[in-house]
């Protein structure tokens, strides 16, 4: 892992005020992949910035996982481009990590994986791992990788994702994290344990309140799971969508204020830090 040639201090620019107003992107240009690497996508009208060239190997970039659905669809690609290029825009301007403003999709059993020290994974509640994926991925988080997981709802899928963990660690549970737990004050100081829901959820069961996708769904669990160090190797952010507070910033104001500011980046950009720095 190149995890200790990163700059590992985040400083905040401020308060939840340095989001100033939210970014009007419009439309999901989801970006064409060849190979192992992402090409250049749309960046639909995010903005970019240069990485110093001598520290091009030395930036924070948010990397994500592509794997196999059984249910047919590629869901690994949910909320893309726009989450991931929006989420390194936010690292980038309120903190002083310096991040890729592109990005990356990587497969579990690309050599390159062990070039980057935290991964993303999405919609794991119909993920189906190979036997290759799972030795890759084991030997990725032992050897002292991170793998933030996000996006996925109720019972059925929660016991579809502990089942292919389960083949990564047999002998290693998810453990619920309490709210006391640094990983929520590290950075931002987080009062509870926050759900986003899909910008469509949360504009329909805004008259009352309803934040939760299922009926069985309606608390958010935060479980790890941790190496014999007592290090997190897996963050699992489970009923809840911090990706889509990323992805839909720009859409609605009232989304942005509710979910974006005060819950998808603040628990993301904690989640980033807490793992570069434990």
């Amino acid at each position: 892992m190149k995890k200790s040639r990163i700059v590992l201090v985040l400083t905040l620019l401020g308060t939840f005020a340095v989001f100033a107003s939210e970014k009007r992107f419009g439309g999901f240009g989801f970006g064409q992949q060849n190979g192992n690497a992402s090409q250049e996508v749309d960046r639909n009208g995010v903005p970019d910035w240069k990485v110093t060239s001598a520290f091009e190997d030395d930036v924070f970039t948010f990397v994500r996982i592509r794997y196999h659905s059984f249910s047919g669809w590629s869901r690994w690609r949910t909320d893309f481009p726009d989450s991931d290029l929006n989420f390194s825009f936010r690292l980038q301007q309120l903190t002083s990590l310096k991040v890729d403003p592109k990005g990356l999709v990587l497969d579990l059993t690309d050599e390159k994986l062990f070039d980057y020290p935290f991964i993303y994974l999405i919609e794991p509640g119909s993920l189906e791992f190979t036997d290759d994926e799972v030795k890759a991925l084991r030997k990725y988080l032992a050897n002292g990788g991170f793998m933030m997981v996000d996006d996925f709802w109720g019972e059925a899928e929660w016991e579809n994702f502990a089942e292919q963990m389960k083949r990564v660690f047999p002998n290693r549970k998810p453990v619920e994290l309490p709210i006391e737990h640094p990983i929520f004050h590290c950075v931002y100081d987080l009062k509870q344990k926050p759900q986003v829901p899909s910008i469509g959820v949360a504009q329909w069961g805004k008259s009352e309140g309803i934040t939760w996708e299922r009926e069985d769904a309606k608390v958010p669990h935060f479980r790890a799971i941790f190496d014999d160090k007592g290090r997190i190797m897996v963050m699992v952010c489970h009923n809840t969508d911090l990706g889509d507070g990323w992805e839909r910033e720009g859409e609605d104001h009232w989304y942005f204020r509710e979910f974006s500011e005060k819950k998808a980046y603040p628990m993301g950009i904690n989640i980033v830090f807490y793992s570069m720095t434990h």
